[in-house]
């Protein structure tokens, strides 16, 4: 059984999708051990007790430095003994002892299709604004490891989204998040739980 934690700081959609997937038979052999959120208002915590799992929120606010904060978001973690840990919409930059320590066996899912729009301030709506600033016609999602770059792990999986010409950024959000986001995160915990997803010098392979 993969013991999974998920991280976020917002409204939980993807948490929700993870949640769904395990409940619908599309991600097997998967529990969500421990939700940590950095936000004490977000939905997600909400979400997390609906569905019966435990939660904890480490907000930088309650410690007086970083360094506090992150020796209590690494502890908050490591105490649920995850096999994987999902960022799904954490807004918070993973502190690199906690990288090192789950060398991939950290995933992240970003509303583009990286290496476009990604990077340092490009999240939540940015992405997407960006995206339709420049004028592109296919956009989407991908799912990737977790280095101490940012959004510069090895790439597991990535799925395209159209963009219509009527877009809005909040549209756009929308269908990146319905077409793309909600599928290919827990399609991706479903291939690590089987044992499917490698990583050789920097590249994933999905054995068939």
């Amino acid at each position: 059984m993969l013991r999974v934690v998920v991280c976020v700081s917002g409204g939980g959609t993807n948490l929700q999708a993870i949640i769904d997937g395990i409940e619908q038979g599309a991600i097997s052999d998967t529990e969500i051990v421990r939700v940590v959120c950095n936000n004490p208002g977000a939905r997600a915590l909400e979400r997390a007790k609906a569905a019966g799992i435990g939660s904890a929120c480490v907000s930088p606010k309650d410690f007086g430095d970083r360094e506090r904060f992150e020796e209590a978001l690494i502890r908050t973690v490591q105490e649920a003994s995850p096999d994987l840990i999902v960022l799904a919409g954490f807004m918070v930059k993973v502190p690199a002892e906690l990288i090192r320590k789950y060398e991939n066996r950290i995933i992240n899912i970003h509303p583009s299709l990286i290496p476009a729009f990604c990077g340092k301030g490009y999240y939540g709506l940015r992405v997407h604004e960006a995206a339709l600033a420049r004028g592109v016609k296919i956009t989407g999602a991908t799912v990737h490891f977790v280095d101490e770059g940012m959004d510069t792990g090895p790439i597991i999986e990535q799925k395209a989204v159209k963009v219509y010409e009527n877009d809005t950024p909040e549209t756009l959000q929308r269908r990146v998040m319905e077409e793309a986001e909600w599928v290919l995160l827990p399609r991706c915990i479903n291939l690590i739980a089987a044992g499917r997803v490698k990583v050789e010098n920097g590249r994933v392979t999905v054995v068939e």
